[in-house]
């Protein structure tokens, strides 16, 4: 399998759960330099939000 973790060349969003009884853990990359990372499941849902918001298509909407 290909690696998913977003780089500054291939900025995205990447979330990683691998049991239901384990952590997840997700990292972010935007185009505009922003980069952030979470472990345990509400820190990831809490990146996953904040990166939604304010970070890649958002920086499309218009008045961004």
């Amino acid at each position: 399998m290909a690696d998913l973790t977003p780089t500054p060349h291939r900025p995205g969003l990447h979330v990683s759960k691998p049991s239901p009884n384990a952590p997840a853990t997700g990292s972010a990359v935007c185009h505009c330099g922003a980069t952030a990372t979470a472990t345990g499941d509400n820190q990831v849902r809490a990146l996953v939000e904040g990166y939604t918001a304010n970070h890649g298509s958002a920086h499309n909407r218009a008045g961004r």
